[in-house]
């Protein structure tokens, strides 16, 4: 979306769910089998992948619920070409893929500069041993020695990771809504932002003063509603 997350969260977690291992970009490759552009832009954007951390039942003493067993946190240090604005998603979902847990991505440059980044990963209903993930949210960049918050108060690691993806969704959570409801209208107002680009270069490129004006008015529409999915509102 356009409306980025206002945070530039960055989380402290003890000291004692930290792994520091190296993970081999080509373990990530046999395990997710990408196809040959995803495997490419790995190699050359991606310097190096740490398992930075393992948040569970014996690393928290929080329990762990159906959907959410454990959380990985995963650092990404990227090399120059792939600084820019972080990791293309089909490269981030190749990583996502590889590994059996929802996981926190900490994406580096070159420049030193990090952010936080997640999809909402969640257990298939069709496979019992697939994963779904619906869409990415990401922090704003921030210096990568900035004071990190410690972790949010939670019963169980379900909990925990509502609550780091509510931080990271630039929508806010509305009065009953759950962490699906919120995602799917997430993802309502992504489509309904695209169907507004589209619509801009249709009226910068319509040269027919009566036509103009038509798409003008569908423009405007588009806006509003999607304004009204942002507030809450908007048919599912």
């Amino acid at each position: 979306m356009s409306e980025q997350a206002k945070s530039d969260v960055l989380f402290d977690c003890p000291e004692h769910t930290r792994v520091g291992r190296q993970v081999p970009k080509r373990r990530i490759i046999d395990a997710a089998k990408p196809g040959k552009r995803v495997r490419e832009l790995l190699t050359r954007q991606v310097e190096k992948i740490v398992w930075q951390n393992k948040l569970a039942p014996e690393t928290l003493n929080l329990p762990a619920t159906r959907s959410v067993p454990e959380i990985q946190i995963f650092r990404v240090f990227l090399k120059q070409e792939g600084s820019g604005d972080g990791l293309p998603e089909d490269v981030l979902r190749c990583i996502d893929g590889a590994i059996g847990f929802p996981v926190l991505f900490e994406l580096i440059r070159a420049d030193e500069q990090i952010r936080l980044v997640a999809g909402y990963k969640r257990p298939s209903e069709a496979k019992l041993d697939k994963w779904v993930i619906d869409g990415y949210f990401a922090s704003n960049w921030g210096p990568a020695g900035k004071p990190r918050e410690a972790l949010p108060v939670a019963l169980d690691l379900g909990s925990l990771y509502k609550q780091i993806l509510q931080r990271l969704i630039p929508l806010r959570t509305q009065n009953n809504e759950n962490l699906e409801k919120l995602i799917n209208r997430v993802s309502r107002a992504r489509a309904k932002e695209r169907e507004i680009e589209k619509t801009q270069s249709m009226l910068e490129r319509e040269k027919q003063f009566n036509r103009k004006v038509d798409v003008n008015s569908r423009l405007r529409k588009l806006k509003e509603e999607l304004e009204q999915i942002k507030r809450g509102g908007g048919n599912e």
